[in-house]
């Protein structure tokens, strides 16, 4: 008999961000980016996993249905004083878990390495936010933290629909509702859940995944109506998620859907994870701020991608900050290496790349003699 208990525990020992449970393979922890094998196990069975199964669904006839419908189930699991994120798929027609730890405790905004201009742009009244990166690039952290900033500071509602629901909010100066999307749980679906937002006199809604076209529309007519959207889209940078947001809609419709675009969207943040020199995991934000210029550019009958990028590199006075520009002010203070931050980068791009490290490390030099 598996003893899954114990593997959870060597987990949050080891302070593991995911767990892996794959037939024929011993539980593996990913530990700062790393896989590791589970000392005292061995390779799990056909068994194994179906034990695992039982123990996370425990009976529960509508995930059950849910499982044997779609061949997948996300939920929400707590052990102890540490919530899971688990996903429930199949490979060759056994279970396949993957479970990811949810610290209770929140980090702090500042530690994240998040700039500050996005917090302050939840200041927003109404209007559309997106916080974006691959998965494991930190979005829901980052949101999280947002989220709880808000909540501390601000007297608003505040509605999530999230699937599943991962840190879990307490009311402070804020009003907080959460709801978990899937069948048997708070909302069918992210676009129904939008839509009844509007009914719920909510000032800030947070989708924590806009992955289609209803989702897209329904956020666009929550921020139109009033209120301040913040959601996440898998896109890997700043321009790309305004690509991604147009091309959920059909040709004849792309012109009119980037006006609304060009006059809601208040801010993009897109975001990396990379392993730093001391092992610990550094941020790398870039962040556009949707001035008059990106607007316009947005409005264009074709989008160009490079010409975003240079908006975001050449408006750093509007709180825009670009990829390469936190690229290299990672190097410049030593937390990354010149490859690392080539690695993110297109090879047309690198001569900027180290054109800016230059000036950067020129204008620290300049600094530092003014204080001696």
């Amino acid at each position: 008999m598996i003893d899954i208990e114990k593997i959870l525990n060597e987990a949050i020992k080891k302070d593991a961000s995911d767990v892996h449970l794959i037939v024929d393979n011993k539980p593996i922890l990913r530990i700062k980016r790393d896989l590791i094998e589970v000392d005292g196990f061995e390779a799990l069975t056909d068994e194994d996993m179906l034990e695992i199964y039982d123990y996370f669904v425990r009976g529960n006839l509508d995930k059950d249905k849910v499982f044997k419908e779609t061949k997948k189930l996300d939920m929400s699991y707590e052990f102890g004083d540490i919530r899971l994120r688990v996903n429930i798929s199949t490979s060759d027609e056994v279970p396949l878990v993957v479970l990811r730890l949810i610290k209770n405790k929140l980090p702090k905004y500042e530690d994240l390495g998040v700039p500050d201009i996005v917090r302050r742009m939840m200041n927003q009244t109404q209007g559309l936010i997106l916080v974006t990166g691959k998965t494991n690039s930190g979005k829901t952290t980052t949101l999280n933290a947002l989220i709880n900033d808000i909540n501390e500071k601000q007297n608003k509602k505040i509605l999530t629909l999230e699937n599943p629901v991962e840190y879990k909010h307490k009311s402070k100066k804020s009003i907080i509702v959460q709801k978990e999307i899937g069948v048997g749980r708070d909302c069918l679906d992210f676009s129904s859940g939008v839509k009844n937002s509007l009914r719920e006199d909510c000032d800030i809604l947070i989708i924590g995944e806009i992955r289609d076209k209803e989702t897209m529309e329904a956020a666009i007519e929550t921020a139109e109506a009033g209120h301040l959207v913040i959601g996440t889209l898998h896109t890997k940078s700043c321009a790309e998620t305004i690509d991604r947001m147009i091309n959920f809609y059909e040709v004849r419709d792309q012109q009119t859907i980037k006006y609304l675009i060009a006059s809601l969207l208040k801010l993009v943040v897109s975001q990396r994870l990379l392993k730093g020199k001391d092992d610990s995991l550094v941020l790398v934000p870039e962040v556009m701020v949707v001035d008059s210029i990106v607007a316009g550019m947005i409005r264009k009958e074709k989008l160009s991608v490079s010409e975003i990028e240079d908006a975001i590199q050449s408006s750093s006075d509007k709180g825009s900050i670009s990829l390469i520009n936190s690229l290299a002010q990672l190097f410049v203070e030593d937390r990354i290496t010149l490859d690392q931050a080539k690695s993110q980068i297109e090879e047309k791009n690198i001569e900027i790349l180290n054109r800016t490290i230059m000036q950067m490390k020129i204008k620290r030099d300049n600094e530092n003699k003014l204080k001696n």
